[in-house]
């Protein structure tokens, strides 16, 4: 049995904000530290921890807080504003005794986005979560008051999807990907974490700087219960913390104008059926968004079984929606760029926004908060007989379950309480789901380090 590591020297400290929480009404920064000392406490303290770790090389949720079970964040009232009160905190965040920048910007973003959340989206009353409105709503709140979206900017905003346990041939594409896009002037939005994550925001910083391109945006977009299993990389120079899986896909979709998928596991899986969920939507039939799958020519075998899989499940239909490019990144860059020249003439056309795309339908089903407990995953209607896009849902939601089972806290909690998911549905769409999964497996797709168990086991009629 391996040991728990050691933790690394420990800081005390005291820190102050920088943008988004520097001018602030007494208030406001009284209600910042009633949050940080009241029921967001430990979620706080969860969220904190991840950023201060930085670059870590585990995906398991709870290594961090073992390694550093004495560490504390307190969020202290000042008439000048807020300061962070740190302690126990992990050493490699410092340099010098100073924390060094960029973990300060998101350690500061995860206080405003978890605060922001307790008191004025889910907590003030003000919005109706019940409905598909009031989500969107909250979505849109959020990513204004993290002030990702800039009104004057074209669409230029690429969304990365990706494992992060991928080899290194894999994780090299991605850098190679990302520095054709940034030659062409595009930003990056990922999941935050590592390998197909980190890959395009690092291969784009180099293009970026190129072309003297001095503001780019590296958005990374996460949840709480992904957060502590996927850091944010060091580059992310935008941090946005969603309160749920669902409304962080609909923030990637919202906010991108056009989304690269590179090899992955489940969460990827779960992120393609997500977008061609919404795509399949008779209301979104002539909305342009490019989607493209990619790898390096090592992966094509991957993206076949993918595309096999889609295929079985969602049709001919649902792969007309995407396009599969194996092995040539400038190709990727260029298909992109044109996909994004339609996505602006088609929102000039319908008098959309740039910066938040309203017109893109996304149907309560996928926007519903899903609990990945043993009966709501014995439930899912994985079966033909329903329109393609909500079976798509289903599906998502399958892998969704697979995800917390696989890195997320509660989830493992639920596994080792009650043993495997039961997933079941059609005998044809199990056996092509049960044969993508042994691949993830095989392949190594499921977990960075470790023997993997399956969370999970399928079965059919």
């Amino acid at each position: 049995m391996s040991e728990t590591p050691k933790a690394s020297a420990t800081v005390n400290a005291r820190i102050s904000p920088r943008g988004g929480l520097d001018i602030l009404s007494r208030d406001e920064v009284a209600r910042l530290a009633d949050a940080s000392t009241g029921g967001q406490r430990d979620l706080l303290r969860r969220c904190a921890l991840a950023v201060l770790t930085s670059g870590s090389d585990s995906d398991d949720p709870r290594a961090a807080a073992q390694r550093y079970a004495d560490f504390d964040i307190e969020v202290h009232q000042q008439d000048r504003g807020i300061k962070i009160e740190l302690r126990n905190a992990p050493g490699e965040a410092f340099v010098e005794g100073e924390i060094i920048r960029g973990i300060a910007e998101n350690l500061f973003a995860v206080v405003r986005d978890i605060v922001y959340n307790a008191n004025e989206v889910s907590g003030s009353g003000r919005i109706d979560l019940n409905t598909g409105p009031g989500m969107t709503e909250a979505v849109f709140e959020i990513l204004r008051n993290a002030r990702v979206m800039k009104s004057y900017q074209e669409p230029n905003l690429v969304v990365c999807w990706g494992g992060h346990s991928i080899n290194r041939e894999e994780y090299l594409y991605t850098k190679k990907v990302g520095y054709e896009l940034g030659l062409r002037g595009l930003d990056i939005c990922t999941g935050c974490g590592p390998g197909a994550m980190k890959g395009p925001m690092k291969g784009a910083t180099i293009a970026h700087a190129k072309q003297r391109h001095w503001k780019p945006r590296y958005i990374g977009i996460t949840e709480p219960g992904i957060i502590a299993a996927e850091s944010p990389n060091p580059i992310v120079n935008h941090l946005v913390i969603m309160p749920d899986i669902e409304k962080r896909l609909e923030a990637f979709v919202r906010l991108g104008h056009g989304i690269i998928v590179f090899p992955g596991g489940v969460g990827t899986a779960e992120e393609i059926l997500y977008m061609l969920g919404l795509l399949l939507h008779p209301a979104n039939q002539d909305l342009p968004f490019p989607l493209i799958l990619t790898g390096p020519k090592a992966s094509a075998a991957y993206f076949e079984q993918i595309d096999q899989f889609l295929q079985l499940t969602l049709g001919e239909q649902g792969r007309s929606r995407y396009r599969i490019i194996v092995d040539d990144p400038a190709a990727v860059a260029k298909e992109m760029r044109a996909g994004l020249k339609k996505v602006r003439e088609h929102r000039l056309g319908e008098h959309d926004a740039f910066f938040f795309n309203w017109s893109l339908t996304i149907p309560f089903e996928f926007q519903q908060p899903f609990a990945p407990t043993h009966r709501a995953m014995a439930e899912l209607n994985l079966r033909r007989d329903q329109p393609l896009h909500l079976l798509a849902a289903d599906l998502r939601r399958a892998f969704s379950g697979i995800v917390a089972g696989n890195v997320k806290e509660e989830g493992m909690r639920e596994i080792e309480k009650h043993g495997p998911f039961r997933i079941d549905g059609d005998r044809d769409i199990m056996r092509a789901l049960d044969a993508l999964l042994r691949a993830f497996v095989e392949q190594r797709r499921m977990k960075i380090a470790g023997t993997y168990e399956p969370c999970y086991q399928v079965v059919g009629d």
